[in-house]
């Protein structure tokens, strides 16, 4: 039984400043271009400024790209197309800067930090700085095993919350959260379709590197046999995530909840992060309030947990590739709210209206005075 209560999140979280949205609502509505005419802009920056609890806005200066990573036991089903236990070499081509994430994180200026939870290779083949969470070498075949103990489970979550802790200390003001996995999507599509009650078939998609039908069919029926495991443990989260979970997962939920504590906001990548959301949200209902939809990926299974979420992502490019890159793509577009929000100039104030000239009678004189003449012409 752990020890972890996680039911405190609830209470620990906040939504962001109600009061201050409604003021940078009533500043949009001064300033020189109309509100609306931006579009999803407008309330792009409006909810940045509720989370910052700034009117107005400030830019944001400090993001950062956070991917946790992990390989998953489903992977030897041959469910990915990437090869099982092949993670650690993505890992090392991003810190290499190989990867789509690392070529957009070197145009945007944007610092990588990759957190290495259940890797399948040697610790000391990584930068301590990768390495140092690491939970378990792997995480177990959900289809008939766990994927975690529940100590590992807890460790992993707490891993999260201690990098959230972290990242929030260090003065980031915007976290791009993604992972960096062979077989996370399958684990991430069970945990969808336990959690909205629906089918393997409508959360099964063809992953980062778009596997063929018989590969889709044996993911398919990984999620279906995993799916029996997950139901009967529902009511509780942080098993749920160490039965068909993992270590990477489990970790990004507790980052995610952490973050809402600490009133740092995240841009979601794609369908394991929404997983993982959706799990958070079960935790905490207020804490999707910090949460941004960077893009739709087209995997149904993000689409099942972000419509649960009312979530509504900011691009539609199709980009599958995970590891933040879908992610870094709309930090242009927060960025462009925040200036445009704090930039834009407000229309001057109404002119006053002048004061009121006194009454006149026909001939131009005083009301009173014309009283007066009149009473002197009946006398």
């Amino acid at each position: 039984m752990s020890s972890l209560n996680l039911d405190d999140f609830t209470d620990l979280i906040e939504r962001p400043d109600g009061g201050v949205r409604r003021d940078a609502e009533a500043r949009r509505e001064r300033q020189v271009v109309p509100p609306g005419s931006l579009g999803r802009l407008d309330d792009l920056g409006e909810w940045l400024s509720a989370a910052q609890g700034a009117v107005p806005v400030r830019p944001v200066r400090r993001p950062r790209v956070v991917l946790f990573a992990g390989d998953h036991g489903i992977a030897a089903l041959d469910v990915s197309a990437n090869p099982a236990g092949g993670a650690d070499r993505l890992v090392r081509d991003i810190l290499e800067g190989g990867r789509p994430v690392s070529v957009l994180a070197r145009q945007l200026d944007v610092p990588v930090r990759i957190v290495d939870m259940a890797l399948d290779c040697d610790p000391g083949t990584l930068p301590a700085e990768v390495a140092g969470h690491r939970v378990r070498r792997g995480s177990g075949r959900i289809d008939i095993e766990d994927a975690l103990t529940l100590d590992e489970a807890e460790a992993a979550f707490l891993a999260g919350v201690a990098v959230a802790d972290e990242e929030a200390d260090s003065g980031t003001d915007l976290v791009v959260l993604g992972d960096v996995s062979v077989g996370g999507t399958t684990a991430a599509g069970v945990l969808v379709a336990a959690l909205c009650g629906t089918d393997a078939s409508v959360v099964t998609g063809r992953g980062g590197l778009a596997i063929d039908d018989l590969a889709w069919m044996r993911k398919c029926a990984a999620i279906r046999d995993a799916l029996v495991r997950a139901r009967p443990v529902l009511g509780d989260q942080l098993q749920l995530l160490a039965t068909v979970g993992g270590a990477d997962l489990a970790a990004l939920t507790g980052f995610l909840l952490q973050s809402a504590v600490r009133k740092l906001p995240v841009v979601l990548d794609g369908v394991v992060t929404a997983a993982c959301a959706l799990v958070a949200q079960r935790v905490a209902f207020r804490a999707p309030d910090w949460w941004l939809a960077a893009h739709d990926s087209g995997e149904p299974g993000q689409a099942k947990a972000l419509d649960r979420m009312a979530l509504e992502p900011l691009l539609s490019h199709g980009v599958t590739v995970g590891e933040g890159a879908g992610g870094l793509l709309a930090l242009p577009l927060v960025r462009a709210a925040a200036a445009l929000a704090a930039e834009l100039p407000e229309l001057p104030p109404p002119y006053q209206e002048s004061e009121p000239e006194p009454e006149r009678g026909g001939d131009g004189i005083s009301g009173g005075a014309q009283e007066a003449a009149d009473a002197e012409a009946v006398e």
